[in-house]
Formats: C-alpha cells, sequence, structure tokens
C-alpha cells in the first residue's frame, strides 16, 4: 500500500535467498513477474494482488516446494493458466481473481490435498468444471464467477464435505443444481509464522443481499453462502435444500429452475439473504418461510407463483412489493392485487355446456325465440291482408307474377339443360 512503481526487481532471489514472506500488493507495479521468483524455495507466501502486472502467470516448476499463499488477483495477467504452481504441496491459497487469463482450468495440484481457498473469478475462463476439483478434499472456499464456463456441475464437487462458500454465479452452467452440502466443520488451526498475516489477507468478493460485498479477515471463518445465479440450471429443486442448515447466502435467481418452492427452505434458520427471483417456478410460496427469523433480503419476483403472499409478520412486515412482482397469479400485501377481489362468480350449468361447445349463447333459447317470432310475423302478415283489401290485392298479384316469371323461365331454360345433360 505504497506508490511503488516500475517492475519488481529481479534481484530479490539473489538478495534474500531465504525469504519466506513478500508482499508487494497495493502498489503501481507493471511489467511481469520475474522468473528469479521462482527460485526462492523458502518461499511461503507471495501477494502481489492490486497491481498492474501484465503477461502470463509463471509456473515456476519444480520450484516453490514451501509455497502456501498465492494473491496474484486484480492484475492484467492473460493467456493460460499455468499448468501447476512448483512442486509444493503445501498450496493452500490460490486467489487468481480479477485478470484476463482465458482457456480452460487445466492446471492441476496434483499433491495439493490442502488447497483451502480457489478464486479463479471475473476472469475469461471457459470449458467445463474439471473433475479434479473433487479431490480437493479440504477445499472450503470455491470462486468460479463471472466466466465463460458452461456444461454440467462435475458429481465429485457436492461431496466435498469442508466446503463453505461456493460462487458459480454469471457462467454458462447448465443441467440440474445437485443436492450440496455447507460444513459445519470447524476452521483448521493456523500453522505457520505467517498465517496471522495471511488470515487477514484473505478477502472475498461475493453478492449477498443484492448487493456485492468484499469479504475479509476473520468473518470468513463465520460466512456461508452459495451463489448459483445467471447460469443455465433447470429441473426443480430437490427438498434436500433444507440441508444446508447453516447457510447464510442462497442465490439461485436469473436461471430457469421449476416446480414449486420445497417447504425445506423453512430449515434454513441461519440465511439472511435469499433470492429465487427470475426462474419458473410455479405453485404457492410455503408459508413457512415466515419462520426465517434472519432474513434481511428475500425475493421471488418474476416466477410464475400462485396464491397468497407469506403472512405479514416479523421480518416478512419489510419486504416490499418487489421481493414478489412480475408473478401473474399472486395476490395479496404488498402486491396491489388483493386476493378474492377479482374472482368472477360461478358459472351455471347452461353456461357451462355453452362454453364447452364453443357457443357464445343459449341455444334452447335461440330456438325457442326463432319460432315464436316466426309464428308472429305470419300471422301479423295474414291478418294485414284480411284488414286490407289493397294491400291483399297486391299480395295475390306479386304472387301471380313469381309464379309467371317461375314458369317462364323453367320453360326457357330446360332445353338448355337437357343439352347439357343436366337431367
Amino acid at each position: 500500500m505504497n506508490h511503488f512503481q516500475g517492475q519488481i526487481p529481479s534481484e530479490i532471489e539473489a538478495r534474500l535467498p531465504r525469504l519466506e514472506v513478500l508482499f508487494m500488493s497495493d502498489n503501481g507495479f507493471n511489467g511481469s513477474i520475474p522468473f528469479s521468483l521462482g527460485n526462492i524455495s523458502s518461499l511461503q507466501a507471495l501477494d502481489l494482488s492490486n497491481n498492474s502486472l501484465q503477461g502470463q502467470i509463471p509456473g515456476w516448476k519444480g520450484s516453490m516446494s514451501s509455497l502456501e499463499f498465492l494473491d496474484l488477483s486484480g492484475n492484467n495477467f492473460s493467456g493460460r493458466l499455468p499448468p501447476r504452481f512448483g512442486t509444493s504441496s503445501n498450496l493452500r491459497y490460490v486467489y487468481l481473481s480479477r485478470n484476463k487469463l482465458q482457456g480452460p482450468i487445466a492446471m492441476a495440484f496434483y499433491d495439493s490435498f490442502e488447497i483451502f481457498a480457489l478464486d479463479l473469478s471475473h476472469n475469461n475462463l471457459t470449458g467445463t468444471i474439471p473433475e479434479w476439483i473433487g479431490r480437493l478434499s479440504n477445499l472450503r472456499f470455491l470462486l468460479l464467477s463471472y466466466n465463460n464456463l458452461e456444461g454440467e456441475i462435475p458429481i465429485q464437487l457436492p461431496r466435498l464435505d469442508h466446503l463453505t462458500l461456493i460462487d458459480l454465479s454469471h457462467n454458462h452452467l447448465s443441467g440440474n443444481i445437485l443436492s450440496w452440502m455447507i460444513s459445519t466443520h470447524p476452521f483448521p488451526r493456523q500453522y505457520n509464522s505467517y498465517d496471522y498475516v495471511s488470515s487477514s489477507q484473505q478477502s472475498f468478493e461475493f453478492t449477498t443481499k443484492n448487493v456485492s460485498l468484499s469479504y475479509r479477515g476473520s468473518i470468513l471463518r463465520y460466512f456461508t453462502g452459495l451463489d448459483f445465479s445467471c447460469n443455465n440450471f433447470t429441473g426443480e429443486i430437490h427438498p434436500e435444500i433444507g440441508n444446508l442448515v447453516m447457510i447464510k447466502v442462497l442465490n439461485l435467481s436469473h436461471n430457469s429452475l421449476t416446480g414449486p418452492i420445497p417447504p425445506t427452505f423453512s430449515n434454513l434458520k441461519e440465511i439472511e439473504s435469499l433470492d429465487l427471483s427470475y426462474n419458473k417456478f410455479d405453485g404457492e410460496i410455503p408459508p413457512q418461510v415466515t419462520e426465517l427469523f434472519f432474513l434481511e433480503f428475500f425475493s421471488v419476483a418474476h416466477n410464475n407463483l400462485s396464491g397468497n403472499t407469506p403472512a405479514r409478520v416479523a421480518q416478512f412486515t419489510t419486504f416490499g412489493e418487489s421481493s414478489y412482482k412480475d408473478n401473474p397469479f399472486l395476490c395479496g400485501e404488498p402486491l396491489p392485487k388483493i386476493c378474492g377481489a377479482a374472482m368472477p362468480p360461478s358459472p351455471s350449468p347452461t353456461s357451462t355446456n355453452n362454453e364447452d361447445n364453443g357457443g357464445f349463447m343459449d341455444m334452447e333459447v335461440f330456438y325457442v325465440t326463432f319460432w315464436v317470432v316466426y309464428i308472429m310475423v305470419l300471422l301479423v302478415i295474414g291478418a294485414v291482408l284480411y284488414i286490407n283489401p289493397y294491400w291483399r290485392r297486391a299480395w295475390f298479384h306479386f304472387i301471380e307474377v313469381s309464379i309467371n316469371n317461375c314458369y317462364y323461365f323453367l320453360v326457357d331454360n330446360l332445353p338448355i339443360l337437357y343439352k347439357f345433360g343436366f337431367s
């Protein structure tokens, strides 16, 4: 956090061969990382974040056997990820976010089963989530958001029983959302002398309560969350979602999830932010969600939900119309649509039958009315002709002329019809 400029000196390795900790973050360094840094076999922690460094990230193959903490985030590194970082089997923290890295996640940690945090977010990575991540049995923080990853989530990933923070948002992932567990295991004790420094250096950017925030330091020991938003996930949410009893943030918005909202959401007693908006959920909102007393942000907007909104009790009195909007069949406060107010009266059996037949009137009434009117017209005409002699003579004259015209028409045209075979 100084104002250092220029390139990182390549003489560090020669002058400080037993260097264990090197923090040079939040400065103005540019250029590439000196390859000679990889020759410092005693180096345990390297933080070059938030500078203007560029080029490719060195692989440091065959060196850095003691490296445990690596933070190169917030630079201009480009190209592909290196296949591996040295030969260290002690690597625990890897932060490479907010760069311009491209290509698939092809790196492999081989014997680095101690990986604790892996942050590759805010890059241009492509391809699928590799299955080898499922072998990182101690992984607690996994952030792959804001990339171009596609395909389904490897089935090995949800089996990691130490995960506490997972962010896969803003990718092109698809398939079903698998059953996940959020770890309740205690954090491991600190091992090395630099740990009191590295713990304060840890920082994650995570969206909670619809706001992107940066979490740093000891709060990460208590923060749990899962963000799958802005992908192409489909299918229904499994009721086992209720097993995430320690989760603080759950964001499944902007997908194509279907089916009802499981009542087991009421088991998430610690949750503070729940976003299910912009999906295709249907059915009613489980009334049990009002039992989530720590909830500060709640949204089920832009779905196909129906029925009543949750009761306006406890913290649910603070959620406005925006939490429920664009659900055509949802009613109740705070929505302007009052339940039952716009319901039409029950149709009669006759009108129901007419609707089923595709008609727009009662046909029985139509036929009765037609014959009554027809008979009345005939009676009126007969009465008028009987009373008025002039109209009677005119009517008989009209009938006589019409009969003569029909006769002569047939006489003149029958030979023509016989000629053309219309006999």
